[in-house]
């Protein structure tokens, strides 16, 4: 087998088309502010024809976290599904160009499903309201798992938006068992509260057997626990999973291993774009894991990862993290 890897990341190979707007630009083309919604393709295109100038910038959840992992020196894979068009090549070459390990799946011909996208509204006070056309990604299956990638994973990282399907579920089976086999550990990050709502009896069910790391957000958690009280929730999941982190916007992040809580404040930044946040919060807190890091050094490299991606459009780093998590 060959070289081990920090984390390899399973998830939708989503492209990002991010365009900035003024909040009217939402109501009169009917978008629900702050949120995901899934679209199809005409909706897709007739949107994406009604956007202005728009930046294109390789995206989906886990696979910012794999390049922002990357990018704070964690050798990193990815496994998401594209079609060989356009859109898939620049996917492709931007994971690759950072320095992530990266070869598809690729659709078979006989699909019509061109490669994910999401359209990225970003209003002026930084809330990104989006609208994902999953397209290629969401017909990963447990054929498309590879078996090698995942055995060489110290930490493998699952994406919650790409749970909704029960191929896709099949998938995440066999990566959890290739990991686990040859000694390495498991994390999922929740996604989105809807999508907490749509699976919560499967993640609770999987984060109690199967994860050793849950990456939520505050309203994640709640929802996954049905409650309205943070401290429920979390005395909740310390009994479901060894560790937790668990962030809180401008509060920071806490993470619960066992009884224990440690809290690290948010990195003082202006916000431009929240896209991303939560995907580079989990690549500096996996990195710092990854290098031997205690819970506050790791949960503080991913606050300050998080805040260089909401400094700016996009959600892959511009700024050098290495430098950035130097000065901590």
């Amino acid at each position: 087998m060959s070289n081990r890897l920090d984390v390899v990341a399973i998830g939708n190979a989503i492209v990002d088309v991010v365009a900035q707007i003024e909040d009217n630009f939402l109501g009169s083309n009917g978008v629900e502010k702050g949120i995901m919604t899934l679209i199809d393709q005409n909706r897709a295109q007739s949107l994406y024809s009604a956007m202005p100038a728009a930046t294109e910038i390789s995206g989906g959840s886990a696979a910012n976290t794999a390049a922002g992992a990357a990018a704070l020196g964690a050798s990193t894979g990815f496994l998401g599904k594209v079609r060989d068009d356009q859109l898939g090549q620049i996917f492709g070459h931007d994971l690759r160009a950072q320095g992530v390990e990266y070869s598809g799946p690729v659709t078979s011909t006989d699909s019509d499903a061109e490669t994910s996208r999401c359209l990225v509204l970003v209003t002026p006070d930084g809330e990104r309201s989006m609208s994902t056309f999953l397209g290629a990604s969401v017909d990963l299956v447990a054929d498309d798992i590879d078996i090698d990638l995942m055995g060489r994973a110290d930490w493998l990282y699952l994406e919650g938006y790409l749970f909704d399907t029960p191929e896709a579920k099949a998938a995440y089976a066999r990566a959890i068992w290739a990991t686990k086999k040859n000694g390495g550990r498991t994390s999922i990050t929740l996604s989105d509260p809807f999508c907490v709502d749509r699976h919560r009896d499967d993640f609770r069910r999987l984060i109690r057997d199967e994860m050793d790391l849950l990456f939520a957000n505050k309203a994640e958690l709640m929802s996954l626990y049905q409650t309205d009280d943070l401290a429920s929730a979390l005395h909740q999941v310390s009994k479901d999973c060894a560790i937790a982190a668990v962030t809180m916007s401008e509060e920071g992040a806490v993470i619960v291993r066992d009884e224990q809580r440690t809290r690290v404040p948010a990195q003082a930044t202006e916000v431009v774009d929240t896209t991303g946040a939560g995907d580079l919060f989990a690549a500096g807190f996996l990195a710092g894991l990854a290098q031997g890091a205690d819970d506050a050094r790791s949960a503080a490299m991913g606050c300050a990862a998080a805040g260089e991606i909401i400094s700016h459009i996009g959600a892959r780093p511009q700024a050098d993290l290495k430098a950035l998590i130097s000065q901590l």
